[in-house]
């Protein structure tokens, strides 16, 4: 069974155990982060957008990249119609490369895991692709997402099978049990980045507010 060890910078962003070392290891990644994700045959942002297209209307928006990185979704959204997108990262460095992009209207540079600087209900849809996993984000971040999405909006989110058997689904059936949202779709488990050997399965799920 894969163990989820890992070298060089995508070892480093997962062995990080604060917010800041997690900033830093992705600052020091972002010039190369592209390449050595396609390499290892990177599949969250294809499924995420998969999910997205069938889940929201085109046109559709704002979007909230929540954890967008380099922008590898983000640069595809107005491509497939959804052309108001903002960004949001942790790492400075990786929003950087984004913005280079100019796919982002704005772009943020916040942790996510605690209160967020957006009003209740800003965004149509927020779309979180391989931020719930090993050293980084967990249930803990979720409820603040249902309340920055607007009523019938949608959460896509990909999420490491660790993270969900850790808590992540039961903060969902929690969320569900207090009518704030249903599960709409859940993905089989599959493995995000197949040229990564010790990498463990994720499945990707969407949300949507209760109108």
């Amino acid at each position: 069974m894969a163990n989820d060890t890992h070298g060089g910078h995508l070892g480093a962003v997962y062995a990080a155990t604060e917010a800041s070392e997690v900033a830093a290891a992705y600052d020091k990644w972002a010039e190369t982060y592209e390449a050595e994700m396609r390499q290892a045959g990177y599949r969250h942002p294809s499924v995420a957008l998969a999910l997205l297209a069938r889940h929201l209307p085109r046109g559709a928006g704002p979007i909230l990249d929540a954890g967008a990185g380099t922008g590898m979704v983000g640069e595809w959204l107005g491509i497939i119609g959804y052309p108001q997108v903002e960004a949001l990262d942790i790492s400075a460095g990786m929003l950087a490369v984004a913005e280079r992009k100019a796919v982002y209207a704005k772009l943020h540079n916040l942790a996510l895991g605690g209160t967020l600087p957006f009003e209740t209900g800003s965004y149509a849809a927020v779309l979180c692709t391989g931020v719930f996993t090993t050293g980084h984000v967990g249930a803990e971040a979720l409820a603040e997402l249902v309340r920055i999405t607007m009523p019938g909006g949608i959460i896509v989110a990909t999420v490491k099978d660790t993270v969900w058997e850790g808590g992540f689904a039961d903060e969902v059936a929690r969320l569900a049990a207090q009518g704030l949202l249903t599960l709409s779709e859940e993905t089989a488990p599959y493995v995000s980045m197949p040229g990564e050997v010790a990498t463990s399965p994720s499945r990707a799920i969407v949300l949507r507010l209760t109108p």
